[in-house]
């Protein structure tokens, strides 16, 4: 008997650490620095240390969760097996629409970093060339995307090493906080924890990268490979973060002397020519388009593998359509392509109407991440006879979903409108796929690798 076609288990754990970092784009606390420094009144590192820890609990629950439910479909599958189908369903949903947009805002992201250099040409032209290069490389080959993602992200980050080294020389020279070890960044006299709460909802979804990662479980060699790169990935990103934004803080205690164009988009141009001259600025912008393009290729072969589940749980023709695995590539080859279109709409559409839909389904999927880990392990499995196993299974997911609502109530009034309109479109279209309520949703579960699922105890 011919076995269907199917994913292909070839990503060790440095393979998806390096996906997940690829997602977080490593580069973008340069691009995002003004705009969090008045923010936070200059204190850039507490916000993505508070966004670092915010996010710890979390990635702790997508870490176990991975090990009960080994399926690439992330916070869809765990809601659905934990809870409800139906309840799985609309999480996805909510979801899908951060995860479908992000290889879009990608696109518009590197259709800039051209329309820079090559202002002659039509923007949309490259759109085009980047989205066809991208969705060549994930529809024919997931190991080659990991390694040239991972080509990407190492290049951003030996340019993000040089910009602290030359940071380094400038302080101990004078500038800027004048020494190296300054506390400033971190903590000064006007420091409020209100804005740097605001700032840490700013940074925090730089680090969406490592729940992202959970779609590539059916491609993991083993069972304990994601779990391990979840925590990896958070650890690894929030430590690059931290320290740049420390030098940059240190570099720059206020932002005076940078343009308009600084504070409200990004300063990473102005920063590179302060510290490095034109010839740095000319090498961190190209790590900071290679650190773009390999996010574009992390997000986009992450989303084609939450489509290429919900697919599989579904019915029709369009949900055997995302489920199709090419018999030769063995990837998500028509959920590859529909991402590749959608990727297109950065033609027409503008940064800041995409950067307003998204961010409202990743908290929602956080949440309830959390929450899935409290019903499994205290609900279901009733480990809750001990203070480990009450910290563990209650606790800390507890301070997950608490954390993760912080973040929420400070979403900007755009992501909170557009989110929950897209909410309520998939309340929608669950009723009727299930004919309101009559006809049950059905969940999957394919794990021809691992023929039993892990609980972690």
């Amino acid at each position: 008997m011919t076995q269907a076609p199917h994913l292909r288990r070839t990503l060790g754990t440095l393979a998806i650490v390096g996906l997940g970092l690829g997602y977080m784009t490593p580069t973008v606390i340069f691009d995002t620095f003004g705009i969090v420094s008045e923010e936070t009144n200059f204190v850039v590192p507490l916000a993505y240390l508070m966004a670092m820890v915010a996010m710890a609990f979390t990635a702790v629950s997508y870490g176990r969760m991975v090990q009960v439910y080994p399926s690439a479909g992330s916070a869809y599958t765990y809601a659905s097996e934990t809870i409800h189908p139906n309840v799985g369903f609309v999480i996805g949903w909510s979801s899908l629409l951060d995860y479908l947009l992000l290889p879009l805002v990608n696109a518009l992201i590197l259709r800039s970093y051209m329309e820079a250099f090559f202002p002659e040409v039509t923007p949309g032209l490259w759109v085009f060339v980047v989205v066809a290069v991208v969705t060549s490389m994930v529809m024919f080959s997931m190991s080659n995307t990991s390694k040239l993602n991972g080509i990407l992200v190492m290049f951003s980050i030996v340019l993000i090493v040089v910009f602290v080294f030359l940071t380094w020389r400038q302080l101990a020279a004078g500038e800027g906080n004048g020494t190296p070890f300054s506390m400033q960044p971190l903590w000064h006299e006007g420091t409020n924890l209100g804005p740097v709460i605001t700032g840490a909802t700013i940074v925090c979804f730089s680090f969406i990268g490592f729940d992202a990662i959970t779609m590539y479980t059916e491609e993991a060699k083993d069972a304990h490979t994601v779990p391990r790169a979840i925590l990896l990935t958070l650890l690894i990103g929030g430590t690059v973060f931290f320290i740049a934004g420390w030098f940059a803080q240190s570099r720059f205690p206020t932002m005076e002397g940078f343009s308009e164009d600084a504070l409200e988009n990004s300063a990473l141009p102005e920063i590179a020519e302060m510290v490095g001259g034109p010839l740095f600025k000319a090498f961190l912008t190209a790590a900071a388009f290679a650190a773009t393009l390999a996010s574009g290729l992390a997000s986009h072969a992450s989303v084609s593998r939450m489509l290429y589940v919900m697919g599989r749980n579904g019915r029709g023709p369009v949900s055997r359509a995302f489920s199709f695995i090419h018999p030769k590539w063995q990837t998500p080859a028509l959920s590859v392509l529909f991402v590749g279109l959608v990727s297109l709409l950065a033609i027409p559409l503008n940064l800041d109407f995409v950067a307003a839909l998204i961010n409202f389904g990743a908290l929602i999927a956080f949440t309830m991440v959390n929450l899935t880990v409290i019903v499994h392990f205290a609900g279901k499995k009733k480990l809750v006879r001990t203070p480990r196993e009450i910290a563990t299974n209650v606790v800390l997911p507890a301070l997950g979903m608490i954390a993760t609502g912080i973040l929420w109530a400070n979403l900007s009034p755009d992501s909170s409108r557009y989110g929950l309109m897209w909410l309520v479109l998939g309340i929608a279209v669950m009723l009727v796929l299930t004919r309101f309520l009559r006809r049950p949703l059905r969940m999957t579960m394919e794990d021809e690798m691992m023929p039993h699922l892990l609980d972690s105890e």
